[in-house]
């Protein structure tokens, strides 16, 4: 069992595995100018097998797969195959943006995955492709209906929100959860990577959420088991297929309870989402002991809390942010 100085036990590992991507959303990367880790510098998939069995030896439990886009790098079914048979991990989940996600899920369900998150900030094809600069919306759509028809649920989207863009379509995304069996999460606008003026004009909280589910009319609750629930706040509409979700890390954020460590592409291991401390596990590979030493080593460094919400307010940060941007992280 890995525990950090705070008395936070760590059971949960991201691993991304690439830092590329088939689109281009605004509040993750620039259109244009991204310069990705080449392939070399990646770390291969036996290199990721032997970090998490290092892992698992010291209690973690679930994995999530990420990237960029995790199902742009070959092979990530037999990947998640070797991963599954490792003694320790119960479940391995993965945060798509669900554009080749149609033709893979049930190669990615017999692999051993277990359910998937998915991205969709709009359901209209025309701000998709102003949110995401790439069309692709009925990609996506046909990537939710193969998940369900793969098994791999409870399957929940990703909705980023961001102020004066996609506010209006709150309402459309809990009648959906109402009438699918679909688990929508809205997800504040984080600094990761730029933490401008846009962000902070873009920057919408939560609020706005539960006023517009107060405005619809419908008894709801809170709702206390949802599998993988993680940092989620949950509710359900009375009689609703599916639920919807609150995570704010900006507004309130969740650190007291934070579970996980991340793996990036290229091989470093991150405390925290936030902050710029991270720790290069190649020159680890192929020890045992030395694999763990750093993971004790990264829960040691782990902060008590990141301070995003200092940003929005122009206020000074007791550490020094990460420089990344989300693509490179595998947030």
């Amino acid at each position: 069992m890995l525990r950090d100085r705070f008395g936070r036990i760590h059971d949960y590992l991201r691993i991304s595995v690439t830092d590329r991507c088939n689109l281009r959303c605004l509040y993750c990367m620039p259109e244009e100018g991204m310069e990705f880790a080449d392939s070399s510098e990646l770390l291969s998939y036996d290199e990721i097998v032997q970090v998490v069995e290092a892992a698992a030896g010291l209690g973690f439990r679930r994995l999530r797969i990420t990237g960029g886009e995790p199902l742009v790098r070959p092979g990530l079914d037999g990947l998640i195959r070797r991963l599954k048979a490792i003694p320790g991990i119960e479940e391995i989940s993965m945060t798509t943006n669900g554009m080749l996600l149609a033709k893979q899920a049930a190669a990615l369900k017999a692999a051993g995955l277990d359910r998937v998150n998915i991205s969709l900030d709009t359901l209209d094809a025309a701000r998709f492709r102003f949110i995401a600069r790439r069309g692709g919306l009925e990609q996506v759509l046909a990537g939710i209906r193969a998940a369900g028809e793969a098994g791999l649920g409870p399957i929940k989207l990703n909705c980023v929100l961001l102020k004066g863009i996609n506010e209006d379509e709150i309402k459309s995304f809990l009648r959906l959860s109402v009438e699918q069996p679909l688990h929508v999460r809205f997800i504040e606008y984080m600094p990761i990577g730029h933490a401008d003026e846009q962000w902070r004009r873009t920057y919408l909280p939560l609020t706005a959420v539960m006023d517009a589910a107060r405005e619809l009319g419908l008894p709801m609750a809170p709702l206390e088991e949802l599998r993988g629930n993680g940092p989620s706040e949950n509710w359900a509409f009375e009689g609703a297929a599916g639920s919807f979700g609150l995570i704010h890390p900006v507004s309130d954020r969740f650190c007291a309870r934070c579970n996980r460590l991340r793996l990036t592409a290229d091989g470093s291991l991150q405390p925290c989402l936030y902050w710029v401390d991270e720790l290069n596990v190649k020159p680890a590979l192929g020890s045992r002991a030395a694999l763990e030493a750093l993971f004790r080593r990264a829960a040691d460094i782990k902060p008590e809390n990141h301070e995003m919400a200092a940003r929005l307010h122009g206020e000074a940060l007791s550490h020094s942010p990460t420089s990344r941007r989300m693509s490179q992280i595998g947030g």
